[in-house]
């Protein structure tokens, strides 16, 4: 037979199945490296709230008391001492649950210059009171917290400004097309038991080359329809233009909804400012139902108002009411609730929820960590695929140089 004769009854690859397996190959290989760090950087963020709320159980709980917590205004000025008079509380988040202690935050951006996320931040520190004394139980530096820096490092690869971000969404829109190639790549061209088998199932007992090939394969399958959640979540962040994407698509409208703005009575600029603790407690007694209470300083300027959350659930940020409060008087300005918003800001809302995965609870933060953990596996599982094959071409490579010089002879 003529060396280049092909064999009858048999196609090769489609110029389609060519282009979409070489796009899969080497889109992989140049981003294998950022999409394995997000991957295992989010699969270690999943449970960040529970081992923080472990490690750190003495500075953020309390003992229980039937007594009245101290005025807002008062625990502010205690975290202001501890944390020195050059430190501003930005923002409170405060706790229904009577075992919680209250945390009281500050940060400052750092030089807008900086390489690292390091020199991005002046200082982002935290103090912990319990609120039923004024008592101040932990100070927490969280620039430097262990989850801090590796969800810096999910967000930007540790880079300031938006170089890291950069990088980082244009591999995960890199990875969004490697899972629809790969699924081309899966995709059987009949459907019988032996591919079934194939697809769906791993061959424990099987070759290394074998077992990582379905490790690669049918994880990446199984793994596709929530990792491309969490990819396309993550994009909302990277790149405006996916954002408004997003919202148009979800809103069916270019343009938001109007809400309410207020500003504070500045003739009223030289009284004594209560509102901040009229404005707390309405709250509270308003939206007895809900789970914390979040709430920032007001600015400086006359006209600044102060703003408050009330979130309904205990880690989700989507679920909330917003208000705005005078505050000299305390009189509520705004109230915006949830049947407020559209369907672009409610998807927008939760846009955090559900790339953690807390949107669905305990069993949703299991199901993230899972498929992160597999997003981190494909890279190094699809790059030992193609080394093995390379090595198996230079081996063919080798065995016909030997045989052509004796064929020779």
């Amino acid at each position: 037979m003529n060396k280049n004769t092909q064999p009858t009854g048999k196609k090769g690859k489609s110029w389609r199945a060519k282009l979409n397996a070489w796009l899969h190959l080497w889109l992989g290989l140049a981003s294998g490296i950022v999409v394995f760090i997000v991957s295992i950087t989010g699969c270690l963020f999943a449970f960040q709230k529970e081992i923080s709320e472990k490690v750190h159980h003495d500075i953020m709980f309390v003992q229980p008391q039937q007594t009245a917590t101290l005025p807002i205004s008062t625990l502010i000025n205690n975290a202001r001492k501890a944390l020195g008079p050059d430190k501003k509380v930005n923002y409170i988040t405060t706790y229904t649950d009577k075992d919680r202690a209250w945390e009281f935050m500050t940060y400052v951006a750092g030089d807008p210059k900086a390489i690292t996320y390091f020199g991005s931040v002046k200082y982002y520190e935290a103090v912990f009171l319990n609120p039923y004394t004024g008592e101040v139980i932990g100070h927490h530096d969280f620039k430097y917290d262990f989850f801090a820096i590796v969800k810096m490092i999910h967000w930007s690869l540790l880079l300031s400004g938006k170089v890291g971000e950069q990088i980082v969404g244009w591999s995960v829109l890199i990875f969004v097309i490697l899972l629809i190639t790969g699924l081309i790549l899966w995709w059987p061209k009949k459907w019988t038991k032996a591919t079934r088998d194939q697809s769906f199932k791993i061959k424990w007992k099987a070759s290394f080359k074998r077992v990582n090939y379905d490790l690669h394969n049918v994880l990446g399958f199984y793994a596709m329809a929530i990792a491309l959640v969490l990819a396309l979540t993550g994009l909302v962040w990277s790149f405006k233009w996916f954002q408004t994407t997003v919202y148009v698509v979800a809103s069916r409208s270019i343009t938001p909804p109007a809400h309410k703005n207020g500003v504070s009575d500045t003739t009223l600029a030289n009284t004594p400012q209560r509102g901040l603790d009229i404005a707390f407690e309405s709250v509270r007694k308003d939206n007895p139902a809900a789970k914390r209470i979040g709430l920032s300083t007001p600015d400086s300027g006359k006209a600044a108002v102060v703003y408050m959350s009330a979130y309904w659930g205990n880690e989700v940020y989507y679920d909330r009411d917003d208000f705005q409060f005078d505050k000299y008087t305390g009189k509520m300005l705004a109230k915006v609730t949830g049947k407020d918003r559209n369907a672009g800001e409610k998807l927008i809302g939760m846009n955090y929820d559900i790339h953690v995965g807390a949107i669905g609870g305990i069993i949703g933060k299991i199901i993230a960590f899972i498929v992160s953990l597999i997003c981190a596996s494909l890279p190094v599982t699809g790059f030992i695929v193609w080394w093995g094959k390379g090595k198996k071409k230079d081996k063919k490579k080798v065995t016909v140089s030997k045989v052509v010089p004796a064929a020779a002879v």
